[in-house]
């Protein structure tokens, strides 16, 4: 029998989601203050309604919600999951507002592509868009790629053990620190101190390719912001081939390595621990499946000498590489470059390392590294169990932080995500193909959006259909935080509307 839920679990998901959609609305006071700066009047009054709506939907939800209860799993799971919708509808009232959206449902997409670290794009002549817009464009896949529940807890939380069903429904699971509070604001500052080390990089690197130093720090800021994040959103609508700079690229791929590494992993590094990252199992599977994978890819591209010269094969092919399996987006070649120019063969090895994606408790999205790690461990206690004499006792243990035995509970909850993750690319994909588009297209595109790359081969296009930008979305919310949450969300709708 499933259970109807109570009054009190409505309220203890409103007063948490009031608080959330202020923080959105505080957050909305830095491009606020840009466009002060900028003397860019229109985007000052767009901000001002987008700020007054958060406000005031936010205000109203935690005065007529109000509690004082602490979370259960299933309220924190909900909150997360929902905080994500609010996220988007709230965050994409100034960017529609903007007048470079042709409909709210595209306002909608670039909001969520950026709240996702996604960064498949709507925007329209972004070139001649707003410092402010821009600006907001960027912001958003910051605050999503350190999460959303992670600015509740930063700002709005106090009870440890509700905050932590939050930070868990948001796909992640570490503690970093004892306290998880202070875990969520260790990964603010440390993303703010790299923020600042990263746009100073970016900044001097465009001052020396010939941008003035206004622009140059702007774009790098927002670059950073993308690259860090590994969204993919850039300011100009050539992305990162607008800089035309190897310098500019080189800097980035690191900023795009930074950002696919655990945050658990900084803090090891950051507090001297350097062995940690040649013996955690996340890291060694990324360079063995980035050494795999870029072999693939290589050999495809090779075949057709797509890119004779080794400096523009490490422009254009290894970069686009990084890129996707880093989960980031950025590309220095046009999106129609992948179907023309690269071959099925290097096509399918960048869709594989899209899909793979980054580590775990990053800002990257993907099946992920550690899962990957995981799954690799146990087929290779199930050979040795095969080989072995039947009376042995075969103990498997991995490296991540600390050491670990392998059990069939991580086995099992790496697989189950695994296998959603190949479902929902698979399903895009297939949608895709229902909308007219060819299958290796609508598999690229669907594993980008759902593994939340922002790379695009042509298909994401404002006139794409909407059931496909609504697809899209979907992937996006789901992939971003890897289904459990989600999944809770169902099953509170069915037990609301089917319960006893």
């Amino acid at each position: 029998m499933v259970l109807k839920p109570h009054l009190e679990d409505f309220k203890i998901i409103g007063y948490y989601l009031g608080k959330i959609i202020i923080g959105i609305g505080l957050f909305m006071l830095i491009p606020l203050f840009v466009a002060l700066g900028f003397r860019e009047i229109a985007p000052t009054f767009d901000f001002l309604i987008g700020i007054g709506i958060s406000f005031f939907l936010g205000f109203v939800l935690t005065k007529i919600c109000f509690t004082d209860k602490d979370l259960n799993w299933m309220q924190g799971m909900i909150i997360v999951s929902l905080s994500w919708l609010v996220a988007t509808i709230i965050g994409s009232i100034p960017l529609y507002l903007s007048g470079h959206f042709k409909s709210y449902l595209d306002a909608c997409f670039e909001s969520m592509s950026g709240f996702a670290t996604t960064g498949l794009t709507l925007v329209q002549d972004l070139d001649h868009l707003s410092y402010t817009h821009n600006l907001w464009r960027h912001l958003v896949p910051f605050l999503g790629g350190q999460g959303i529940a992670i600015v509740a807890l930063s700002l709005f939380v106090s009870g440890s053990s509700g905050a932590f069903k939050m930070y868990v429904g948001e796909a992640r699971e570490e503690k970093i620190l004892p306290n998880v509070i202070h875990t969520a604001r260790f990964i603010w500052v440390i993303s703010i101190i790299y923020l600042l080390i990263g746009t100073i990089s970016l900044g001097i690197t465009g001052i020396l390719i010939g941008m003035k130093p206004q622009n140059a720090f702007f774009h790098g800021v927002c670059i950073f912001m993308a690259g860090f994040d590994t969204a993919g959103f850039a300011p100009q609508s050539q992305n990162l081939l607008y800089y035309h700079s190897f310098p500019f690229e080189i800097v980035t791929i690191f900023i795009m390595i930074v950002g696919t590494l655990n945050f658990n992993l900084h803090y090891h590094l950051w507090n001297g621990n350097y062995k940690e990252i040649f013996k955690n199992i996340e890291t060694r599977t990324l360079l063995s499946s980035s050494t795999l994978i870029f072999f693939i890819v290589a050999l495809g591209l090779k075949q057709l000498n797509v890119y004779p010269g080794l400096v523009m094969f490490f422009r254009k092919g290894f970069f686009q590489f990084i890129s996707g399996h880093s989960t980031t987006g950025f590309q220095t070649i046009y999106a129609q470059q992948f179907i023309k120019d690269w071959g099925a063969l290097a096509l399918g090895g960048i869709i594989c390392a899209m899909a793979l994606g980054g580590c775990a408790c990053s800002t990257a999205g993907g099946i992920k590294m550690l899962r990957l790690g995981i799954i690799l461990k146990a087929l290779k206690e199930d050979i040795r169990r095969i080989m072995l004499p039947e009376k042995a006792m075969v103990v498997q243990r991995f490296h991540h932080i600390k050491n670990v035995f392998l059990d069939n509970k991580q086995v099992r909850s790496a697989l189950l995500i695994t296998l959603c993750y190949l479902a929902l690319y698979f399903t895009g994909a297939l949608i895709g193909m229902f909308c007219g588009y060819p299958f290796l297209e609508s598999l690229f595109e669907s594993t980008s959006a759902a593994a939340n790359i922002g790379f695009s081969c042509g298909i994401t296009d404002v006139s794409m259909p909407a059931i496909l930008k609504i697809t899209y979305m979907i992937q996006m919310w789901a992939g971003r935080l890897e289904f459990m949450s989600i999944f809770t969300l169902l099953g509170f709708i069915v037990a609301a509307v089917k319960g006893k």
